[in-house]
């Protein structure tokens, strides 16, 4: 990660709209901290040296319980967060996936609770734009496959 004046970047991550017929899943993360509460898609931290795509496949099974395949990618989301007083930069890579096995309830420590839902309700849900802009992709990448 570089840095320059006081700010940080770029935080890399990789998350998913993961599908199942015609329901895609959520989390709604945390237990603890500032994101608990909120309803995402899963997905994390691209650990250094890993490509998007292995981390989002990884992220999704820590994270949901899930083995999923990939189908697409999505598209980028870039954004500046403060932490600490420092400005730091992220962009989360996003991918279409497709469910293959395993069971929601199998979801990791720092998640609340993972639920399928029609992603017309899911995008409703969704805690960011940047994710509500991606349901709305993968809803149109869906309907026309």
């Amino acid at each position: 990660m570089s840095q320059d004046g006081g700010e940080l970047w770029p935080r890399g991550a990789a998350s998913a709209a993961i599908f199942r017929g015609s329901e895609v899943l959520l989390i709604q993360r945390g237990k603890e901290g500032p994101l608990r509460g909120l309803w995402s898609f899963p997905g994390g931290r691209i650990e250094f040296g890993e490509p998007a795509r292995d981390a989002v496949l990884r992220e999704v099974r820590e994270e949901a319980g899930v083995v999923a395949r990939l189908v697409e990618p999505l598209g980028d989301v870039r954004y500046w967060y403060t932490r600490n007083g420092r400005r730091i930069a992220k962009v989360v890579s996003f991918f279409l996936l497709a469910y293959v096995s395993g069971e929601v309830e199998d979801h990791d420590s720092e998640v609340e609770q993972a639920r399928w839902m029609a992603l017309e309700d899911a995008a409703r849900e969704l805690s960011y734009a940047g994710e509500r802009e991606m349901a709305a992709r993968a809803l149109s990448r869906t309907r026309t496959a």
